[in-house]
Order: C-alpha cells, then structure tokens, then sequence
C-alpha cells in the first residue's frame, strides 16, 4: 500500500489502499462514485502542510488534487478570480501578475500563509488559513464562493447565498464534507508596501501595534527570540511591518533576501545554539528595513525550502502549534509560557506573534473575536518518548491559553484531550453531527477525523 506523509512535520506516515491524481471535476466524481460502489472511503491532499493527518485516512482511496491547477476566470471589473482547488499561491501570484501588466488597477490576493507557499487553494480553504495582515479576518473573508462534489458525487455551489450551511462547515471542514474543485477568491488592488524593521522588547508589542495601525501600515509580525536564557524584562523581538508608500515609489528588481541555502543555515544554527540564530536574524532583518515590496510578492517565502533541505527524521523534525489570546493577555500569557518552556526544557526552534480579527461566517471558527496570535515551532524526536514529550508539552501550551479565556488551531497536531477540544470549540460535537447529516456513509475520512470521532464517541 502507498505511503503518504505531512510535508513537514513527517510524524503522519499514512498507507493509503491506492492514490489517484484527477485533472477535472468529472474524474473526481467518478472517482467518489467508484469509490462508494467499492465500500472505499476517501481522503485527499493538496501541497500537504497539515500536521494532524486531516489529508490522510489509512486504507482510503487517496486523491493527489495538484493536478486541478487551472485559471478557470478572471473577472477584472470586480476583482474576483476563479481557480480550481489544487493551484498553488505561487503560481496564482505569478498569473496575477503576468495578465495584468499595464492595467489601471491591479489586483492582488489579498493575504495568505507566510512561511510556505506550495499549499493549495482548497487546502487553505479547508484549514481556514491566516496571513500577516494587522487587520484581516480569516481567509473565509477572502473566499466569494466555491464548487464541492458531495458524497453522492453531486456538484454544489456554495457561497454566502446559496449552500449556506455547507459554505460555513467546508471552510475550516478539513475536506470531510467534499472535495472542493474551485474556488472564486476575493481580491484586492495591489499596491506597493515598505518594510519598517526594528527590534523590540517584546513587552512593549501592543502599544507598537496599535501605532502602526494608526499610522496605516497593513501587515506586521514580531519573531521573538527562542532564547530563553536572557532577562524576561526586555525578552527581544524583530518588529517588522509594512506601510503602503505612493504609487510612482519604484519596486527595485533585486531586493535583500535570504535564499533557501541561508534559511537552511538559520535551521541548523537554531538546533544549535539558539542566541546566534536570533543575532543572525536579526541582523538580516535590520539589514532590510527600507525596503518597497508589492503587497502580494512579499508574503512570498522560500523558509521552507530551506528547512526541507536540511531536516532529518532521525534528528527529529518541527511541530508547529498556534494559539490565540485577547489582546491584553498576550503578555501573561507569554511571561507563563516562558516560564513553562524552562522548567519542562522545552526545545522551540523558531516563534511568531501575528493578528487576526473575528471570524463570524465559518462553522468551527478559531478566531471568535480580534486576537492576537502566537506561532511556536517545537522540535520533536521521531521516537515513542520525543512524541510523549510533545503531547504533554502542547498541552500544557494549551492549558495556559485555555486559562486566558483564548483557543488553539486544529489545523496542527490531534493531541489535545477532548476537555481542551471541548472548552476551545463547544460546538464540535455539532460539527461531527453535520459531518454525518451531510456524509452518512462517511465517504470523505481522514485519521484526523477517525481520532475526533472516537474522542467524541462517534466512531
């Protein structure tokens, strides 16, 4: 039997029964009708960056969507574009560039995972992504409308007027509730953006956010440092956001950048001596400060390339967790967290502070109202004590957000018990209840959905 795994984590090695890559709408549904006539359930991926095995299902009929990459419309006088499911953010990008050269009004996504970028359009629907924006809900925002092939191989369009219930449960759904084919996204005009960088303590984050908000920046991040050796008063931070700058301002062909080789090296100082990789970053990123990017190029990244280059399973590889808190909890929630990761020698390797607004249109929505978000990679050790270790780990993560009044992102690791599933999403038996009104065969599975399901006594 085929295997399959996460991108990368690499903790989810799956054997799926076989693995088919469709090209069109009609070769999903037959591929869903053949399945059902065999008893088969299905699971299906796009550039698999999950981590908790929401892509795979063990013995599934296993659908590789990259295939479904097209362009299907480009409607220019209202900024929407149709593309189908398995396209890639880069090669959107690059399309939106390339056919609108010389137009009055450009226009660009408007966000989308930083860190990575061969994550497809469904998947990100599916997980619900977030960008750096300072400002932007949820990518539900962003999405106008989509096409699902359901269960019974029926071909459904789903927006906020038509669909309603299966709009709101297949963003953020993790693909149990149909293979989502094409998708109408929402875009914006593009325009040219500076980043502004310089180091901070930490501490004094909000106040600095709240500025830059007022000031009209549109994106922003802090990398705060995984040393956790230095004084807690002035733990550091790289503030980096980005203010839009006139139109005539020119966008230089060549700007500073770290290639795939110096991520690769940041990697391998991190696992090593964590204060010069924080020194080391920070230097580069100060480095840039100034520069003029388009507002839809700079969330563009090549860190992964450098970390899939470089990493090991033998030598353990990332799981990374996100978890949400109000914004004047951010700090006693980190000053515990900190406490925490030196009393149980927790090994982080890299870590990230954004902002999200509310989410009031998806069905299982992590972002209930404007938060902020904190983004911690954990190194985990391919063994049955290295995973152990990250259970509890995570959990405790998850306990001190819990007691913040915040929520974590399902999108990642399964491993948080049913109390802390059940107190961050109160409404996930009603979700696994929707699951089985629309899908009562259980055609669509995943070992994401067998574990909520035996968790919550559905299985």
């Amino acid at each position: 039997m085929p295997e399959v795994n996460d991108a990368q984590s690499r903790l989810n090695p799956t054997h799926v029964k076989s693995i088919l890559s469709p090209c069109s709408e009609e070769e999903v549904r037959k591929a869903i009708l053949t399945a059902a006539e065999a008893g088969d359930s299905i699971s299906m991926a796009g550039g698999r960056h999950s981590m908790g095995r929401q892509q795979f299902g063990s013995g599934t009929l296993h659908l590789d969507l990259r295939g479904m990459d097209r362009i299907v419309a480009f409607d220019r006088r209202n900024g929407l574009i149709e593309v189908e499911g398995g396209i890639m953010w880069p090669e959107l990008i690059g399309y939106l560039h390339a056919d609108q050269d010389g137009s009055e009004t450009i226009w660009a996504v408007r966000q989308k995972q930083t860190g990575i970028d061969q994550v497809s359009i469904a998947g990100s629907l599916s997980s619900n992504i977030h960008g750096r924006g300072l400002q932007f809900p949820p990518f539900v925002s962003d999405i106008e409308s989509f096409r699902i092939i359901d269960a019974d191989g029926r071909l459904k369009v789903c927006s906020r007027t038509e669909n309603r219930d299966l709009f709101a449960l297949a963003i953020g759904g993790y693909g149990l509730f149909g293979v989502v084919t094409r998708v109408t996204i929402r875009l914006v005009p593009r325009c040219k953006v500076k980043r502004i960088v310089e180091v901070i303590a930490v501490r004094t984050l909000m106040p600095r956010i709240d500025a830059a908000i007022e000031d009209g920046f549109l994106f922003g991040d802090c990398q705060y440092s995984i040393d956790l050796h230095g004084g807690e008063e002035f733990h550091p931070g790289v503030f980096s956001c980005y203010r839009p700058v006139p139109d005539d301002t020119p966008v230089p062909e060549e700007t500073r950048h770290m290639a795939a080789s110096d991520w690769a090296d940041l990697y391998r100082l991190a696992r090593t001596n964590k204060g010069k990789a924080f020194a080391t970053y920070k230097q580069f990123y100060l480095g840039t400060s100034g520069q003029v990017y388009w507002s839809d190029a700079h969330q563009l990244s090549n860190v992964f390339d450098g970390y899939d280059a470089v990493v090991s399973t033998d030598q353990g590889t990332e799981m990374i967790t996100e978890v949400y808190v109000d914004r004047d909890s951010l700090i006693p929630f980190l000053i515990e967290v900190r406490q925490d990761f030196i009393r149980h020698a927790v090994d982080m390797t890299y870590g990230t502070i954004r902002f999200i607004e509310p989410d009031e249109e998806s069905f299982l929505p992590w972002a209930t109202r404007r938060s902020v978000c904190i983004v911690c990679n954990l190194h985990v050790m391919h063994t049955p004590e290295g995973i152990r270790k990250a259970q509890a780990d995570f959990r405790r993560i998850i306990d001190r957000v819990i007691e913040h009044g915040g929520r974590f992102y399902l999108t990642y690791h399964p491993w948080a018990t049913r109390e802390q599933v059940e107190t961050c999403y109160p409404q996930f038996s009603e979700f696994l209840d929707a699951k089985l009104m629309h899908d009562p065969e259980c055609r669509f599975q995943s070992d994401w959905y067998r574990h909520y399901a035996t968790l919550f006594g559905r299985a």
